[in-house]
């Protein structure tokens, strides 16, 4: 029995046996739009996202980037590839379905690559017209969150709203309506300067 544990034992040590990593070939013009093509059919992606996908796939230098370029000029004039649309769809899908304020959508769009200019417009056609407080409460309630019962709890709730993107006046309106008493939302005023979490 003692022999058995030993070997069981020694054959975790041993390493594992890799495939040998074949450098992959880079691709050409044709390849590259190809590749991109599929990039796009499995996902949405930004101008800035696909291009560093695929520059990973040419060869370094400028005449990696000419086909790049000449790629994303491609995808462009066959309308595959438009941040503007991109900008407008991750808006609406991230309102709708994961109810996030619109703080949240302009950092998610930025750190994305979309532009200030254009991602300002989508949030601004997205959001015009929405109660962010109501927005806020449908939050609460796809996340399961209720009302705090102590201190700590206010805090983590307050948190939570803050990394979805609701301002701090919304916030506060909804935890007054809650009944949070003013000295437990006092202490939270600096939990409004955090940074939001993605």
């Amino acid at each position: 029995m003692a022999r058995v544990l030993d070997l069981e034992a020694r054959s975790w040590k041993l390493p594992f046996k890799s495939k040998s990593a074949k450098p992959r070939p880079f691709l050409n013009e044709a390849s590259l739009y190809d590749y991109a093509v599929k990039a796009l059919g499995r996902r949405m992606r930004t101008e800035s996202e696909l291009r560093r996908l695929m520059q990973s796939r040419v060869e370094p230098g400028a005449r990696g980037d000419a086909v790049v370029s000449t790629a994303v000029a491609r995808l462009k004039e066959q309308r595959y590839l438009d941040d503007q649309s991109f900008a407008e769809t991750y808006a609406r899908l991230r309102q709708q379905n994961e109810k996030l304020g619109a703080r949240r959508v302009r950092q998610s769009l930025s750190q994305k690559g979309v532009s200030a200019k254009i991602a300002n417009e989508a949030i601004e056609a997205r959001y015009s017209d929405t109660n962010e407080e109501a927005l806020a409460r449908q939050h609460l309630e796809r996340k399961r969150i209720r009302k705090p019962e102590n201190e700590k709890e206010t805090a983590r709730v307050m948190r939570r709203l803050v990394a979805a993107g609701f301002s701090t006046g919304v916030i506060y309106e909804i935890l007054r309506k809650w009944d949070v008493p003013d000295e437990s939302l006092a202490a939270l005023d600096n939990l409004s300067d955090e940074p939001i979490e993605d």
